[in-house]
């Protein structure tokens, strides 16, 4: 009976003291990780979290650009957003730049990518000058094409004829802004599809050339399907940045609001609001709603990318 006693104690206690041990080592290591994270989580804090908690607040009350005298008012701030025709009008010019920029960037960036991944000569020429343009900062690429898109002096109506007011009329000057914006940051999607085609197992090509298949059945069948994470994501990211659309339009519009108010976008009117009509709180407010539909696209794409994964299981 003793013997037996203790063969079934031991265990035990050696089974505890593992999981002890274990504890142990668990707690351990989060104590040395959490001093990797802590400075990430220090500069989050301060310089996302804190702003963020910081526009809330101010977008309830009736603050200033002193910031002295602010009174708290509630939700009148959004209800007034809400019935504010300026600011759904330039919510309606960013999400118009966004449905023309998107798809045209989209397609480009792949265009651009299977040309620089299929040509044999110059390959590194190709590339470079593909990416270049992602490189200058945006007051150098908005003034370069204001400087080609002036009427009387710029090469695109020399070159093509005509004398298209291309930024004083407001049936071109959003045009404008999208062909610049094209130019300037397709490098950046040229380069994603670029890496995505270089990771293609090359087998799969040639076996679809033993089975007859032509380059564009092999495009079809095989580069696009391996290519539907990356255009995903290309999608989601131009989404987001072509949403949030203010350098290229202030600059090219000579820091205005464009012919008759036509690329007034609306992180330039919440600017507007905050530091030349001094409403910090208004201006707070309708951030905070802009956040809310940043975040609200940022879901729906979540969303979508789940289902789509569970059906293809």
């Amino acid at each position: 009976m003793t013997t037996s006693a203790e063969t079934v104690v031991v265990p035990a206690r050696t089974k505890t003291a593992a999981v002890s041990a274990a504890a142990r080592h668990k707690h351990q290591g989060f104590q040395h990780g959490g001093w990797f994270v802590a400075p990430f989580l220090a500069l989050f804090t301060l310089f996302v979290i804190w702003p963020l908690l910081r526009g809330v607040y101010l977008s309830l009350t009736d603050a200033n650009i002193t910031g002295a005298g602010a009174s708290f008012i509630g939700l009148d701030n959004y209800r007034e957003a809400l019935k504010d025709p300026l600011m759904w009008d330039a919510l309606g010019h960013s999400a118009y730049f966004t449905l023309l920029v998107v798809p045209c960037i989209t397609v480009l960036a792949f265009l651009l990518a299977m040309l620089a991944h299929h040509i044999e000569r110059g390959k590194w020429l190709w590339r470079l000058c593909f990416f270049a343009p992602f490189l200058l900062p945006s007051t150098v690429a908005g003034n370069l094409w204001q400087w080609l898109f002036n009427p009387g002096t710029g090469m695109i109506n020399h070159v093509f004829g005509g004398d298209t007011p291309w930024l004083t009329d407001k049936s071109y000057a959003m045009l404008a802004i999208v062909i610049e914006t094209l130019w300037w940051t397709v490098g950046f999607s040229f380069l994603l599809y670029l890496a995505a085609l270089q990771s293609i197992p090359g087998h799969l090509y040639e076996a679809a050339k033993l089975d007859g298949a032509n380059a564009w059945h092999r495009m079809v069948h095989i580069t696009l399907p391996m290519l539907r994470n990356i255009t995903g994501l290309v999608v989601a990211l131009q989404i987001l940045a072509s949403l949030q659309v203010f350098d290229q339009a202030v600059v090219m519009m000579d820091f205005g609001p464009g012919p008759e108010n036509a690329t007034r976008t609306f992180v330039q009117y919440t600017l507007e609001e905050g530091f030349t009509s001094y409403r910090v709180g208004y201006a707070s407010a309708i951030s905070i709603i802009f956040f809310v539909i940043i975040a609200a696209v940022a879901l729906a794409r979540m969303w979508l990318l789940r289902n789509r994964e569970e059906a293809a299981r």
